[in-house]
């Protein structure tokens, strides 16, 4: 792992994979998005819009993996993984996912849907990091398509946020859905989270649509850690591999 004069570093990532399909489900890319993932030698991966299981692709589709698409991005590089089932219909289901390259000790996949609104969950993992005693917390989530839902979901992550140690670091990093940016605000003053890209630059980094990024919706939130310079990654290859571009930064405790 690398280390520095600020101590102890990890990479994250965070991608919407979009259930393994190109935009508009045109074609299957899952194993290009599993390599372009391994590439980046990420720590710590957070993925939204991961298939668990869907009955009828798994019969047309040649290459359809024999796992669940988080174990196949996992293959060998990450070593633990956690999954947590949002979606669920009479085909299939998909959720967020977390691979890690740490144990994972602990994890949990909360409810935070809003009735009458599609199901949403935050799925929070405790990770045990080299040589230290107190955990490493993460919470990935893929919060709703309504502000108003979406403040409700963030009500709800800043109340499960609370009943986490004060001192413990934290990494919260998903698809927020903020296309009117309020999320960096209403975060702060309810969790004590700063965003890394805003932290860098002021404003959190356009992602959608991933060959011309417009929409600021991607984020990776921290507390009780710093981090270096944050990056958006290349639109080749990752504009055909996803509709969300994805996001990396070195933290470091």
């Amino acid at each position: 792992m690398p280390q520095n004069t600020q101590g102890f570093s990890f990479k994250v990532l965070t991608i919407n994979t979009h259930k393994g399909f190109t935009s508009f489900n045109r074609r299957f890319i899952l194993p290009e998005l599993r390599d372009a993932v391994r590439a980046t030698s990420a720590d710590i991966v957070f993925l939204q819009e991961v298939m668990g299981t869907h009955a009828i692709h798994s019969l047309h589709i040649d290459n359809w993996p024999e796992s669940s698409h988080y174990e196949y991005l996992a293959d060998t590089m990450w070593h633990d993984f956690a999954y947590g089932r949002n979606a669920v219909y009479p085909e299939g289901h998909h959720g967020n996912a977390i691979l890690s390259r740490f144990p994972i000790t602990e994890y949990e996949n909360l409810d935070i849907s809003v009735a009458g609104s599609e199901k949403r969950g935050m799925l929070h993992c405790k990770i045990q990091l080299p040589e230290r005693d107190q955990p490493l917390h993460v919470i990935c989530v893929h919060l709703g398509l309504k502000a108003q839902h979406r403040q409700a979901q963030m009500k709800m992550m800043c109340e499960m946020i609370d009943a986490l140690p004060p001192d413990a670091p934290l990494v919260v990093a998903g698809d927020f859905n903020d296309w009117q940016v309020h999320a960096n605000r209403f975060l702060k003053r309810g969790a004590g989270l700063e965003e890394v890209f805003s932290m860098k630059t002021g404003r959190p980094a356009r992602t959608f649509p991933a060959r011309f990024p417009l929409l600021r919706l991607d984020r990776i939130y921290i507390r009780n850690a710093s981090v270096s310079q944050p990056w958006a990654l290349p639109v080749k290859p990752w504009s055909h591999l996803s509709d969300h571009a994805p996001l990396a930064v070195e933290i470091f405790l």
